[in-house]
């Protein structure tokens, strides 16, 4: 009994105790919410939000733990809308005694973890920072806030998966954390402890523009001695890595009110070369495990003195090796007699006065030995360089001797003796007369394959001269598939261009017997191959956009004897290209192409978000069919490819935006016009649909004797359409005036005006103009037609109005007839007056109308004759 008794009573507790512990968070949750909002609002300056706060005793009891879900803090101005801070999780770990306080007495929070957080740090132009958010009191400032909901009583922290992005615009200097991994343990409620720490992290950083650190991997594994009394912090037990670089720290850094005192020193725990490669990203130098090395490389540095506005330490940093040699296991040839003597020194503590040396760098694969030489002076002012290289690469040792992730393998021979000296001012000012440059670079043989390219590249002979103004491309001779290229040259600011973030200018003649577009450019076989005739071409292409580089500053006189692409082949194409602020300018350009020649100038400009184009093309005695066919603006702008046979000259100019991917026009945006003449020119109507049906219609005349020589015509094109000017057509005696516009969607509509002499009316008219005498049959008028083309060109319509023509042609005749019949009583009346009968009128009165019907027999048999002409052949 007893026995079942305790059971009961310990079951019953047990019971008690875990509804005691689910029911805990929801008895304190809004308790702890309130103090969660009272502390943000009283202590910072910037909108904060959170979805929630959850208190849970299950994940570190005995101890509550408090998370807080979706935290966001946005700056105010001036950084308004700045996310400043975000995380998924924030948790508060604490005992549960602390839940139970009263409202006055802070919490105290014995551990904290972060997961899944951004941090967002700008300093602006004007030096303002965007974390500077926090309330002061500045009645309390100097009294410790007892009344505070939480106060920290750590002795752990946990900091996962964090991200860090840190700009300073006005020092031009940026870095990135990712992959942020960092927890520390210890009394930091003490002011005198060890705290100890592990922190892995992938760090970036970048100054004017320049990347010096790329996504270097840190790791530390350390225990840090804290005095907070004197801000000193000492250097225990550590291991570091730099990559895959070992390293270990001594010494001490010290915070004061103006700066820090550093007096650290650090070096490798053993002097293998593998060290060396250590320095090495992984993703570049492979896993070094089971390399097997010879010789030895150290790493040793001394850091001593202030870092403050005006002074940094003094520095003593080596990195030695001597007959060094690796070879990695799974490739055949080593890299040997490796030697390297490279300091950075600092004697004064002025940052000027930091300079690093590069005594000597020299390696040999297999025979092939290469030699440098450098040092840099004056870093943070006028930065003098002296550097000198010398020696032989074969290619094609390079990957078997060192782990590069290539495609294909790399072919030819490097050969390298250059030596300068300049000073950055002048390269900035372009003061070529303070430059100290010599020597050759040429690379032979040289054979490239990968698969984003079209074929591969082949590099019989580059040679480079280096002087002190430019750099001479004295020659260049490549092959890629069937084309072949070869050019000189020279770069005029080459060290501008290097180190001073100036554009790149040139001067290039390239010459070439055979030019295959699809050589050089790879085709996308997701890439449209017709450009698009809607608006949504434009849009499409703001992604991805091809941009001509901002940095080229270059002029290209070409010359190549054929020029291949796609189904066109040019002949003998010359002009000069001028590249410059991402805009390509073509200046008398020519070529022989369709029969004919084509003279062209222009311009093309990527600054845009979308691309954009201005032609003005030139076509003499181009072939018509030809022309139309192989150049898909033209087609658009008039399919006739088929229809007429003979010759066309004609000026274009041609505006509007470019698919950034195809570079092909987005006819949709087209605006310009074209001045037409059409030489020797016959028409093939049974190609056309168009003509097919006009035909059917029209029965006088045939298309296919139509003389088209010397025609004229005037084409504007916009919004999408073409505008045909007004232009005159003669067929026999029949006159026809044209105009109108299409589409390049293929819509049609056109007006055709038709002067048809009365002639063509058929039988049944000529009777009645038989009546006639010639005299009163010449002042007949032509008849006015008016044919209209409407639909599209696949499936045209032939529209005519021939009521208000058949009546104007009745009314015509009639009033022929009776000026006849006038005449005659005019006569008669002469007649009676020489016989001195007896007087009659004169003024018609007398003379008897048409017999009733015959105005409606003459509109009968000229709408018959009009029916004839303009309706559906039989």
């Amino acid at each position: 009994m007893k026995k079942n008794k305790v059971l009961k009573w310990v079951g019953g507790f047990v019971l008690l105790l875990l509804l005691l512990l689910v029911a805990t968070p929801f008895l304190f949750k809004g308790k702890v919410q309130n103090l969660v909002v009272e502390t943000i609002n009283k202590n910072l300056n910037a909108n904060v939000a959170f979805d929630e706060v959850d208190l849970s005793l299950f994940k570190s009891f005995p101890k509550a733990t408090i998370v807080i879900k979706n935290l966001s803090i946005v700056n105010k101005a001036p950084f308004e809308g700045d996310t400043l801070f975000k995380a998924s999780d924030i948790g508060l770990r604490m005992s549960v005694m602390e839940l139970f306080k009263g409202k006055n007495t802070p919490m105290h929070i014995e551990g904290i973890g972060v997961s899944d957080a951004f941090v967002n740090i700008v300093v602006n132009k004007e030096g303002i920072t965007n974390y500077d958010i926090a309330i002061v009191d500045e009645e309390e400032s100097s009294e410790k806030d007892d009344n505070a909901p939480f106060s920290l009583s750590l002795n752990k922290y946990v900091l996962e998966n964090i991200a860090v992005s840190y700009v300073d615009e006005a020092s031009k200097m940026a870095f990135t954390i990712k992959d942020l991994y960092h927890n520390g343990s210890g009394n930091l409620a003490a002011n005198v402890l060890d705290l100890d720490t592990e922190t892995k992290a992938i760090l970036s950083f970048e100054k004017d523009g320049t990347r010096f650190l790329n996504e270097v991997k840190l790791g530390l594994k350390a225990v840090i001695g804290m005095d907070l009394n004197t801000n000193t912090y000492v250097f225990k037990d550590n291991e570091a890595l730099i990559n895959q670089l070992p390293l270990r720290f001594d010494g001490s850094l010290k915070l004061l009110e103006d700066g820090q005192a550093y007096d650290l020193s650090f070096g490798t725990p053993d002097s293998s070369f593998k060290n060396f490669l250590g320095l090495v990203p992984e993703v570049y130098a492979g896993n070094i495990s089971n390399v097997k090395t010879t010789g030895d490389f150290r790493v040793e540095g001394r850091v001593k003195g202030l870092l403050t506005d005006t002074t940094i330490p003094k520095l003593d940093i080596q990195l030695a090796s001597s007959n060094a040699s690796f070879q990695y296991p799974d490739l055949p040839k080593s890299v040997e007699k490796i030697i390297l003597d490279a300091k950075i020194i600092n004697e004064t503590g002025l940052m000027n006065d930091t300079y690093v040396l590069l005594n000597k760098l020299s390696f040999q694969i297999d025979q092939d030995v290469f030699n440098a030489s450098a040092n840099i002076r004056n870093l943070s002012g006028n930065a003098l360089v002296d550097a000198k290289l010398n020696g032989v690469i074969n290619l094609a040792n390079v990957t078997k001797a060192y782990p590069v992730k290539l495609e294909k393998p790399l072919t030819g021979i490097l050969k390298a003796n250059v030596a300068t000296r300049f000073d950055m001012e002048s390269v900035e000012k372009n003061q070529y007369q303070n430059i100290q440059n010599s020597g050759t670079i040429s690379l032979t043989g040289f054979q490239f394959e990968s698969d984003e390219m079209a074929k591969p590249l082949q590099i019989e002979e580059a040679a480079l001269t280096f002087n002190p103004s430019q750099v001479k491309l004295n020659s260049l001779r490549l092959k890629t598939g069937t084309t072949d290229v070869s050019a000189t040259g020279t770069l005029d600011n080459f060290y501008g261009f290097m180190f001073s973030k100036q554009n790149l200018k040139g001067n290039f003649d390239v010459r070439s017997n055979n030019f295959v577009v699809s050589d050089v450019l790879k085709a996308d076989d997701k890439a449209a191959k017709t450009s698009e005739s809607s608006e949504e071409a434009v849009s499409k292409s703001v992604s991805e956009p091809l941009k001509i580089p901002a940095f080229l500053d270059c002029t290209i006189q070409a010359n190549a004897k054929q020029v291949v692409y796609d189904d066109l082949k040019l002949q003998n194409v010359v002009g000069t290209l001028i590249i410059k602020d991402q805009k390509a300018l073509l200046k008398n350009m020519s070529t022989d192409v369709f029969d004919g020649k084509i003279a062209f100038d222009g311009s093309i400009s990527t600054k845009q978000t979308v691309p954009d184009f201005d032609m003005t093309l030139g076509m003499k005695a181009l072939d018509i069919g030809k022309a139309f066919t192989g150049l898909d603006v033209l087609k658009a702008i008039a399919p006739i490819a088929g229809v007429l046979n003979g010759k066309i000259n004609s000026t274009v100019t041609l505006q509007g935006k470019l698919d950034s991917k195809t570079m092909s026009p987005v006819m949709s945006s087209l605006t310009g016009d074209l001045l037409g003449q059409l030489l020797n020119t016959t028409i093939k109507p049974e190609n056309s649909k168009l003509l097919s049906t006009l035909t059917d219609k029209v029965d006088f005349i045939d298309l296919e004797k139509l003389n088209l020589n010397n025609l004229k015509a005037h084409l504007i094109f916009k919004e999408g359409k073409v505008q045909v000017q007004p232009f005159d057509l003669k067929y026999q005696d029949v006159a026809v005036v044209v105009q109108g516009e299409h589409g390049f969607d293929q819509s049609i509509n056109y007006n055709l005006d038709f002067n048809v002499p009365v002639k063509y009316l058929g039988d049944d008219v000529e009777g009645l103009l038989a009546k006639l005498s010639p005299s009163d049959i010449n002042k007949l008028d032509a008849i006015p037609v008016k044919v209209g083309l409407l639909g599209s060109f696949s499936k045209p319509q032939v529209t005519t109005d021939l009521s208000k023509v058949v009546q104007g042609v009745t009314n015509q005749i009639l009033e022929q007839q009776k000026r006849q019949l006038l005449d005659k009583g005019k006569d008669a009346l002469e007649d009676l007056l020489a016989g001195k009968k007896k007087e009659v009128k004169s003024d018609g009165e007398n003379i008897p109308e048409e017999p009733k019907g015959v105005k409606e027999e003459v509109k009968n048999k000229v709408e018959q004759g009009l029916k004839d002409l303009f309706g559906k052949k039989k």
